[in-house]
């Protein structure tokens, strides 16, 4: 048997270190996920994770996408995983948030779609980009503000 790293997990009969870094966004991409709503929306996602013990290592909510790096037991997949996850936090954001039923209906609030990709031995990598990804957002923002003057016409 290899040797095992530090971050693995176990099961009865199972060693597993599954980490998936995964991106969505919320229906229509409206970029609603600001001040109180986000910091409600980080707590619904970290306490739904923990309810399916998935580890949450890293985790940011821009304005208009949720960036999280998780640890999903094999036993789980990630598309139920995402199931659980944008359902029951849809129904706890509208049951936190009775206004927004009127810019959503139907209580979907995320879109329908996600992004994911296995993380391996990158894990480092992929968590200090969303811990960084607001910071390079906003430098790049500013960045392209910037009115570019040609150099050659003077």
């Amino acid at each position: 048997m290899a040797n095992k790293a530090n971050d693995d997990s176990s099961l009865s009969h199972t060693r597993w270190n599954c980490k998936y870094h995964i991106v969505f966004i919320p229906k229509y991409r409206r970029k609603a996920i600001y001040g109180k709503l986000r910091s409600d929306i980080g707590q619904i996602l970290k306490q739904l994770c923990v309810y399916k013990n998935v580890e949450l290592i890293e985790g940011h909510a821009m304005s208009d996408h949720i960036h999280m790096l998780v640890k999903i037991p094999p036993k789980i997949s990630v598309s139920s995983f995402m199931g659980y996850l944008k359902g029951k936090s849809s129904l706890m954001i509208f049951e936190k948030h009775a206004n927004l039923k009127y810019k959503y209906g139907n209580r979907n609030f995320w879109a329908k779609w996600y992004y994911v990709s296995t993380v391996g031995l990158n894990a480092k990598v992929v968590q200090e980009y969303i811990k960084n990804q607001e910071q390079e957002d906003m430098m790049q923002d500013n960045l392209s503000k910037k009115e570019h003057i040609d150099p050659f016409k003077g």
